[in-house]
């Protein structure tokens, strides 16, 4: 037995039924080698990347129509992979990053169990410059603003992955992190445009759910060439 217990949920994304095995609750946690524990991932957070959250279904919703042709893209704090899920199986290049211990094989798992050949997947610490990952034209995220101090690692990530032309695609549940995080990228010459997002049902305009576009240079939005400014 692993030491933790899982569902299976079906989850409808760009009118595509998808099969995702979670962890069954928040109360779950297995870390026999210390694997965890070693890169600082408490028992408190563990279970986090096993969950479907409200902000990585709204990535994923909007990553079943995005402009995808010829980019090469990047998703960072994976988790279950739901927006992997979906560029894969529109046959995007895209490359999965987590840094959990589990996030590659409940992956691997997923993506199997749904029919699609395997994600590249990168085991990807934010502080720690990866020299072979190379640079993208679109990186997008899920609630990976999480803590204050996440901004900061996060753009320079951006600086050191993401090529001249190219977007961010953040969706943030409100957390109050993006601020600091639009500043840092306005610095790389990036600008951004808002959209306020119902994140669940309970959501009522205002709502706090955010899905942020970072855009510089060429960037392609709606098929058509733009020039960010």
């Amino acid at each position: 037995m692993p030491g933790y217990t899982t569902r299976e949920l079906v989850v409808r994304l760009g009118g595509h039924d998808y099969h995702i095995r979670a962890l069954s609750d928040l109360q779950q946690f297995a870390d026999p080698h210390q694997l965890a524990d070693r890169i600082g991932i408490s028992s408190a957070l563990w279970s986090l990347f096993g969950q479907v959250w409200p902000a990585g279904r709204v990535l994923a919703e909007a990553m079943s129509t995005h402009d995808i042709v010829g980019k090469r893209i990047l998703e960072l704090g994976c988790g279950l992979g739901l927006s992997s899920l979906v560029l894969q199986q529109r046959h995007a290049d895209i490359t999965a990053s987590d840094h959990h211990p589990l996030a590659e094989p409940f992956l691997r798992h997923n993506a199997a169990q749904n029919q699609l050949a395997a994600i590249g997947y990168c085991d990807l610490r934010w502080e720690i410059p990866d020299a072979v990952l190379g640079r993208f034209d679109l990186i997008i995220g899920s609630d990976i603003l999480y803590e204050s101090g996440h901004a900061d690692l996060l753009a320079a990530m951006v600086r050191r992955h993401a090529l001249p032309d190219a977007e961010v695609l953040i969706t943030d549940p409100g957390r109050g992190n993006s601020a600091p995080f639009t500043r840092a990228l306005a610095d790389q010459g990036f600008t951004v445009v808002e959209l306020r997002s119902r994140f669940d049902a309970a959501d009522v305009a205002p709502f706090r759910g955010r899905l942020l576009s970072y855009r510089r240079g060429d960037v392609m939005a709606n098929g058509l060439p733009t020039r960010a400014h």
